[in-house]
C-alpha cells in the first residue's frame, strides 16, 4: 500500500480530522462562536507544507484558516481575519453587509506555562523542538559569535551562520507565548585579515540579525546599548594602529559597545493583558521594578571574565533584562545556555528556567553553577535531559524564501529578474492571492 505525501515527508498534521481538530481547538482558543458552524474538506498544498481548512456556517463557505503542516501552528497571515468570518456569517444571517470594523478581537486567554526547570543538552534547533508551543514566557540569549575566536569558527560560511540563527529564532517562536519577549545579545564581530596584503573586516551581525526577527514573525520593541569601560575594547586591536600612527583614513573607533535587541512576537498583545489578566494579582506587584532601574538604553556594564568560557556574558546584564520583561514564576529560555548564566539569574529571580547547550563541558559547569544556587534561600529543583543523539530530519528541512533569494543576490542575479521569475511562475495565483491579502484590511 502506498504512503500519503504526508507520511512521505513526515508532517505531524497527515490527514484531514487531524487538520480539523486544528481549527476547531484554535477556533476554541479564540473564544469564537462555534454554533452552525462545520468545516468542508481540508486540502494539502505539499509545496507549501500547509492545509487549508475551510471554514464554514451553515454550510456556506465564509473563510478558511491555514494550518503548518510540520509544527501543526495556525498561519495567521495566510488565514481569514476572524472578525471577516464573522461579518461573513452575520452577513449569511441578515443579508446585509456587516462593516469590519463593528467586531473587536476576543479577549486573549492567559497562559500559565506548565514546564519545570530543565537543563537540556543538545543542538538548540533540534531540542526546541521538543518543547510545547507557547510553553515559553521570555527568551534572553547571547548566540556563538561568528568566527571572531578560532574557538568558533565551525561555520563554512556567515550564510550558514545565519541559516542556523534562522532555524533557532523560528522554532523559538514557536514554543514563545504570543505577544511576549524575545531578546538577544550581539555585537559587530571583526575578520582578521589573513596576510599583510589584505585587511581585516567587520561584520554587522546584530543588524542582519534583525532582519531575520523581522521575517520570522516577530516585532521589533527596542536596541538597548551594553557599553563596557574603555579598556575592554582595546583587546580586539582594534584603533592601535591609528593611536600609534595617527594618519588620516586610518580611523577606528575602540569597540566599547554590544547590542541587546528586544523583539515581540506578533500577535503583540497589549501589555495590559498580561498585567491586569494574570491569575495572581501578588505576582504581578512583587514584580514590580525598584527605583535604580535604567532609565535610557545606554547600560554601562562591565564585562565578565571566567576561564571555563571564552564568552561568557556577566549575570548583571541577565537579571537586568528578566527582571525588566517578566514575571516571577516564568519560564526563562536561553537557546544557546553556556555556562548556565541565565539559568542562574533566573533562580535568583524567582524565575524557571529552560537552558540548552551542545558542549559537554559546559553542561557539567550548568550543573555546578546550579547546584551551587540552590540553597535554603533559593530552593529549587531541575530535570537534565539529554537530547544529543536527536537525528537530523533531512525530510522535514524547509526552503526558507529570504534565504533563498539571499542566495539568488549572491549569485550576481538582479532583484529584477527574481522578480520577473516569481511573477511568470505564478501569475496565474496572482489574482487568487491579492483577492485573499484584501480579506486582511
Amino acid at each position: 500500500m502506498g504512503h500519503s505525501i504526508s507520511e512521505k515527508r513526515k508532517y505531524a498534521v497527515i490527514n484531514t480530522e487531524q487538520a480539523k481538530n486544528i481549527v476547531r481547538q484554535y477556533l476554541e482558543d479564540q473564544l469564537f462562536d462555534l454554533q452552525d458552524i462545520s468545516f468542508g474538506l481540508p486540502e494539502i498544498f505539499d509545496r507549501y507544507h500547509v492545509w487549508n481548512v475551510p471554514v464554514l456556517y451553515k454550510k456556506e463557505a465564509i473563510g478558511e484558516i491555514v494550518v503548518n503542516a510540520y509544527t501543526k501552528d495556525i498561519d495567521t497571515k495566510l488565514s481569514s481575519d476572524l472578525r471577516v468570518l464573522n461579518c461573513r456569517r452575520d452577513k449569511i444571517d441578515t443579508g446585509k453587509t456587516v462593516s469590519v470594523k463593528k467586531y473587536k478581537k476576543k479577549k486573549e486567554k492567559y497562559k500559565i506555562s506548565a514546564l519545570n526547570n530543565m537543563l537540556l543538552k543538545g543542538r538548540s534547533e533540534k531540542v526546541l523542538t521538543q518543547l510545547p508551543e507557547q510553553s515559553i514566557d521570555m527568551i534572553f540569549t547571547s548566540p556563538p559569535y561568528y568566527n571572531a575566536r578560532k574557538q568558533y569558527s565551525e561555520y563554512d560560511t556567515y550564510d550558514d551562520y545565519l541559516a542556523l540563527l534562522r532555524k533557532v529564532i523560528k522554532e523559538c517562536r514557536r514554543v514563545l507565548i504570543d505577544g511576549k519577549f524575545f531578546i538577544m545579545n550581539s555585537s559587530h564581530v571583526l575578520i582578521p585579515r589573513t596576510s599583510r596584503s589584505e585587511s581585516s573586516s567587520r561584520i554587522a551581525v546584530p543588524f542582519d540579525i534583525h532582519q531575520i526577527f523581522m521575517e520570522e514573525g516577530f516585532e521589533f520593541i527596542d536596541d538597548i546599548i551594553w557599553e563596557k569601560p574603555e579598556g575592554a575594547g582595546w583587546a580586539s586591536g582594534r584603533g592601535r594602529r591609528f593611536s600609534a600612527d595617527r594618519n588620516l583614513m586610518q580611523y577606528k573607533a575602540v569597540p566599547v559597545t554590544e547590542y541587546v535587541m528586544v523583539y515581540r512576537k506578533k500577535p503583540a498583545i497589549l501589555i495590559d493583558h498580561f498585567i491586569r489578566n494574570h491569575p495572581d494579582p501578588a505576582i504581578i506587584r512583587d514584580s514590580k521594578i525598584a527605583d535604580g532601574y535604567e532609565k535610557t538604553n545606554v547600560w554601562h556594564i562591565s564585562p565578565a571574565r571566567d576561564k571555563r568560557h571564552p564568552a561568557v556574558f556577566p549575570k548583571e546584564l541577565a537579571e537586568k533584562v528578566i527582571q525588566y520583561y517578566s514575571f516571577k514564576n516564568d519560564v526563562i529560555l536561553d537557546p544557546f545556555g553556556g555556562i548556565g548564566t541565565t539559568a542562574k539569574a533566573a533562580v535568583n529571580l524567582n524565575r524557571r528556567f529552560v537552558s540548552i547547550e551542545c558542549s559537554d563541558e559546559y553542561i557539567q559547569y550548568s550543573k555546578e553553577e546550579l547546584n551551587a544556587a540552590n540553597n535554603l534561600i533559593h530552593p529549587f529543583q531541575y530535570e537534565f535531559k539529554d537530547y544529543s543523539k536527536l537525528p537530523d530530519d533531512i525530510e522535514n528541512t524547509e526552503y526558507d524564501l529570504h534565504e533563498l533569494i539571499r542566495v539568488l543576490k549572491r549569485m550576481d542575479i538582479p532583484k529584477e529578474e527574481i522578480t520577473q521569475l516569481i511573477i511568470k511562475t505564478y501569475q496565474d495565483k496572482l489574482a487568487e492571492y491579492k483577492e485573499h491579502i484584501y480579506e486582511h484590511f
